[in-house]
């Protein structure tokens, strides 16, 4: 479906409702908080989403029903198969497209009344303002730290609230920023976190109805924001358990008059490179680290050749147990230590007790294996084991690069990829 050419740089000006609105909306005109007034205000409202994900999508499809006047959504990527058991806009004809077009089809399905604006780009500091500028409301559906700070700082220069959410494995969070003098996102977070200390979705993994909540509560807010209704959220943050079926309201520290941007001598006045100050990549892609010499890797081929010539090694396997039971490689000796307990005792007594029957029975220098999903917890699996085994000197360690995406696309085409 062509994308019509919508009104990008309009100012909307809508007085009245007609019939059809009446009638489409007529369950929320009925509410008095709501009211034709605050429905003539959704109508009138641009609200721009970053994001079509797990979260974006939700959001997106309650504000089209509700029926705001312009709705941007963005987002640089194409629909994959991994995504449809969250990003529920999507669909398994559309795998490839891009999904702010995605998004557009099927909210355009339901209400042709909603000027869409699809963005398929990444947003960075180069057009983010521009953007930005053009909209009420802006929410944050994306899923990682470089895109938090340059959506915080855009929509503080840009003078427009942002409503942020987040969600992972069972949990979710949900905060309004830079809204009714409340704090913004440096307020709170006035440094990001080191890189390897943040996981995304990709990694940690997410049951697809929890960023489904938050996506839902996030048009929550942002439709009361339109319509003239208080958000629930400046200063407070909800905190949602999906194993427990909790919600929690934390109370925020308010604005801090020594913010960097929004405080009261502000020292950033344009945006800056977020991919910089985060030390990681604005995307919500697998990233891929190097901490490892090209001879402590070994191909997926090569680590091939050492089962097909049955060379005496240990492999081992850094990935949770549960990722176990998704696929393993084909070594029935395989011995599983996630990366987070090396350091336990009653592990590593398991490896170095192969080591030492390899070493009796072959008089060799033991080689040892490290896998994982992508190749980045197995190079700081190889460091840590490095120290740990440090009084072994009959032994090599490598990782497979790669990990098991590479023997899936290298070796063996029919070996599944999670």
């Amino acid at each position: 479906m062509p994308i019509k050419d919508i009104r990008k740089e309009s100012v909307l000006n809508n007085k009245e409702l007609d019939n059809d609105d009446i009638s489409r909306y007529s369950r929320q005109l009925i509410l008095p908080e709501i009211g034709v007034q605050g429905q003539i205000r959704l109508k009138n409202s641009k609200i721009l989403i970053v994001g079509a994900g797990g979260l974006g999508c939700p959001a997106a499809i309650y504000l089209s029903a509700a029926g705001v006047g312009i709705l941007g959504i963005v987002d640089y990527d194409e629909v994959e198969i991994s995504n449809l058991h969250r990003q529920i806009l999507h669909a398994e004809s559309r795998v490839g497209l891009p999904k702010s077009q995605s998004a557009f089809i099927t909210c355009h399905g339901l209400n042709s009344k909603v000027d869409f604006v699809p963005y398929h780009l990444a947003l960075d500091s180069s057009n983010a303002l521009q953007i930005i500028s053009k909209y009420d409301i802006v929410l944050d559906a994306t899923d990682n730290v470089a895109t938090r700070y340059l959506l915080n700082d855009a929509c503080v220069l840009a003078d427009k609230p942002l409503v942020s959410g987040s969600a992972l494995r069972f949990e979710g969070q949900l905060t309004v920023y830079n809204h009714d003098k409340g704090p913004c996102y440096r307020c709170l977070y006035p440094k990001p976190p080191p890189p390897e200390t943040v996981t995304n979705c990709s990694d940690g993994g997410v049951l697809g109805v929890v960023p489904g909540i938050i996506g839902c509560l996030q048009a929550l807010e942002a439709i009361k924001i339109a319509a003239g209704i208080s958000t629930s959220f400046s200063e407070r943050m909800l905190l949602f358990d999906g194993i427990d079926g909790l919600f929690r309201n934390i109370r925020l520290r308010g604005r801090q008059v020594n913010c960097p941007i929004c405080g009261d001598n502000p020292t950033i006045t344009k945006l800056i490179d977020y991919e910089e100050f985060c030390g990681a990549k604005a995307t919500d892609k697998d990233k891929d680290i190097s901490l490892l010499q090209e001879n402590q890797r070994l191909s997926s081929k090569e680590y091939k050749r050492l089962l097909v010539n049955k060379t005496p090694h240990i492999l081992i396997d850094v990935r949770q147990p549960v990722e176990l039971d998704i696929c393993q490689l084909p070594n029935p000796n395989t011995i599983n230590i996630p990366v987070s307990h090396l350091k336990k005792e009653e592990k590593m007594k398991e490896v170095k007790t192969s080591i030492d029957q390899l070493n009796s029975n072959c008089d060799i220098t033991v080689p040892i294996i490290v896998v994982c999903r992508r190749g980045n917890d197995s190079q700081a699996a190889v460091n840590e084991l490095k120290n740990i085994l440090s009084d072994k000197d009959n032994i090599t360690i490598q990782d497979i690069r790669g990990g098991l995406h590479a023997w899936a696309k290298q070796v063996d085409p029919n070996f599944p990829v999670y």
